[in-house]
């Protein structure tokens, strides 16, 4: 008799070598490779060595975007109850995942992961195989209607409770004709009221702001690099948490949003490249 697949791999079926692609650079593993990880390449590397040329301090904001998604996911499970997460763009595996923050407050709360990256799928279901309340589903979360019926969705969210969609550096790899708004939009059209969207985004400070000289510099190099990486302003990041009440304080850098204590210093200008705010659907 064969071996009996994993409990993984049975949620989130077989993974199609084909399509990994190891000589590019990829959105996941930079990210990957910008927080210190090690599940990346020396192609996404040279990206990474790339953007700190252009701004010795922009890591910092890959930071400060990881640790804003901790505490929100936080404060999403043990401050506003939600038991249930569908992670859209999760990324690689690292340190405080989703289902991890969120499973220490409420171990029976449900995490659905969202990439539609074959490698990230790959890890996601090694990461997976023992935890039946985290799911993984190979998917793209700019396709609503297709998401919401995909089976590892539909089978582990229940739309007749709130959810948190979290969104987490991932709407800035949407150029404007992808429509990032409309694809928060249909999503908001689909989750119940008391719903909450997470979203954090690479920011294009106002002229005479800290790093606002060398945010065009780091969108071209991302565009030309990886072919995906707007850096949007202020009022185009708000936007897409219209028809949501948002949390105070509001859209504002990662690092100051929820913050864990008082800043130790002054914040550098890498910081003010990544925006991060919550909306609750009324």
């Amino acid at each position: 008799m064969p071996d009996r697949p994993s409990a993984a791999l049975q949620r989130t079926g077989p993974l199609d070598t084909s399509r990994l692609d190891t000589g590019n650079p990829g959105v996941a593993r930079c990210y990957d490779a910008m927080l210190g990880g090690k599940d990346n390449y020396a192609v996404d590397r040279a990206v990474v060595d790339e953007i700190r040329r252009l701004s010795p301090t922009a890591h910092l904001a890959a930071r400060d975007n990881r640790q804003w998604f901790i505490r929100v996911v936080r404060y999403l499970a043990v401050v506003a109850g939600i038991d249930q997460f569908l992670d859209c763009g999760s990324g690689l595996p690292t340190d405080e995942n989703t289902h991890q923050v969120v499973q220490r407050a409420n171990p029976e709360a449900v995490v659905v992961y969202i990439d539609h990256d074959p490698m990230v799928h790959s890890h996601g279901k090694a990461l997976l195989a023992d935890n039946d309340h985290t799911h993984f589903a190979l998917a793209d979360f700019t396709r609503t209607e297709e998401l919401f019926a995909h089976p590892v969705v539909a089978r582990n969210i229940d739309l007749s409770r709130p959810v948190a969609v979290l969104h987490a550096a991932s709407l800035h790899h949407l150029h404007d004709e992808q429509d990032p708004w409309g694809t928060v939009a249909r999503c908001l059209g689909t989750v119940p009221s008391g719903s909450y969207v997470a979203v954090s985004h690479l920011h294009r400070p106002e002229p005479g702001e800290p790093a606002a000289e060398v945010a065009g510099e780091l969108e071209d190099a991302a565009l030309r690099l990886l072919g995906s990486g707007r850096f949007r302003t202020a009022a185009e990041i708000t936007a897409l948490l219209d028809g949501t009440e948002i949390v105070p304080p509001g859209f504002v850098r990662a690092a100051d949003w929820w913050p864990d204590g008082p800043p130790m210093h002054a914040l550098e200008p890498g910081q003010n490249l990544v925006l991060g705010g919550l909306g609750r659907k009324p």
